[in-house]
């Protein structure tokens, strides 16, 4: 398996997710809601898309989590010894398919 089709299906997997929790969040506002409060109504499955983008936008906003968790790679790196690194790098590599194989030979 390649890195294009490990990509692909990553992907697919998070448009389900996405799409799974829109429809959880609908379930439970249509569930909950318009028996606790009156006058408010059932949501259809855009809305409730709506409802998580919108929290997302308040509570979580769009600045990204990558950016502490890239830190967080690069000390790792930077505190490995040489051999460390070049195992790491190695096994990185190899998760696309590509380098296993690959013999390094021996530095003079």
């Amino acid at each position: 398996m390649n890195c294009t089709t490990k990509f692909w299906k990553i992907g697919l997997l998070i448009v389900i997710g996405i799409a799974a929790l829109g429809w959880v969040v609908m379930a439970l506002w249509n569930w909950l809601l318009p028996n606790l409060f009156v006058g408010v109504r059932e949501i259809s499955y855009v809305q409730a898309m709506g409802v998580l983008l919108l929290s997302k936008i308040l509570f979580g906003g769009f600045r990204g989590h990558c950016s502490d968790h890239s830190k967080w790679h690069q000390s790792r790196l930077e505190g490995m010894t040489p051999e460390e690194r070049e195992k790491f790098q190695s096994g990185m590599r190899g998760w696309c398919g590509r380098g296993k194989t690959q013999e390094t030979a021996p530095k003079d």
